[in-house]
């Protein structure tokens, strides 16, 4: 399905998949759902939702106030109160959090949803994905690999649990797979001859597969 407006085109199967990121990657920047909740703040989870599409579309998509607002389903003005909502602030707000009043706590909601979303889609964009996601992705990705019969994978995605991405330099990797065998060869000692920085899991992988033939190892 392809949303037709006055400017690009809008593929809604790409722009969702990076507003969810957006949206995962603001829970993180809130402390999590559970952070959430101990805020009593669960409320603010359609708000946050709504923020992530209008950043996305203006960002990404370069769309105008009054398409955000049609596309997403917000007045004019929450459009743009959103897009002017200053990300340092909200952070401090959210730092503050203890100090507000339940009252002061819902009137936060636009402005403090805009300002995490800006930020988050910032951080997305330079590859630091929501920890949530990526811990998905290793399990997924260790399931498939012990599906798969690939034995150094599955022991790599194991390790590497909870790892922050992303991973700038081998110390970061070395203690958590030295030990691990991968096609004979002692994971601290892989880690070393790897391109930094690693965004995800599933680049890690990349990483070491592209490693592994580099030294006629298949």
């Amino acid at each position: 399905m392809v949303i037709e407006l006055t400017g690009a085109p809008v593929n809604e199967a790409d722009l969702e998949n990076l507003v969810s990121r957006v949206f995962f990657k603001s829970l993180d920047l809130l402390g999590g759902l559970h952070k959430l909740a101990e805020y009593r703040t669960l409320t603010w989870l359609p708000s946050l939702a709504r923020a992530s599409f209008v950043i996305v579309l203006r960002e990404e998509y370069l769309k105008t106030e009054e398409e955000i607002a049609e596309i997403v389903g917000l007045t004019k003005n929450t459009v743009r109160n959103i897009l002017r909502a200053d990300p340092q602030m909200a952070l401090y707000k959210i730092e503050h959090m203890d100090e507000l009043t339940k009252e002061e706590k819902q009137q936060l909601r636009v402005h403090t949803a805009g300002g995490i979303a800006k930020l988050a889609y910032k951080l997305v964009k330079e590859g630091q994905e929501a920890q949530v996601l990526l811990e998905f992705c290793a399990t997924s990705g260790a399931q498939i690999a012990q599906v798969c019969e690939v034995p150094w994978a599955y022991a790599v995605l194991k390790r590497i649990k909870g790892t922050k991405y992303p991973v700038q330099s081998p110390a970061d990797l070395k203690d958590k797979l030295a030990g691990v065998n991968i096609k004979g060869l002692d994971g601290a000692e892989v880690v070393e001859g790897l391109t930094y920085p690693i965004k995800s899991p599933a680049q890690l992988l990349h990483e070491i597969k592209e490693y592994l033939q580099m030294k006629g190892i298949e």
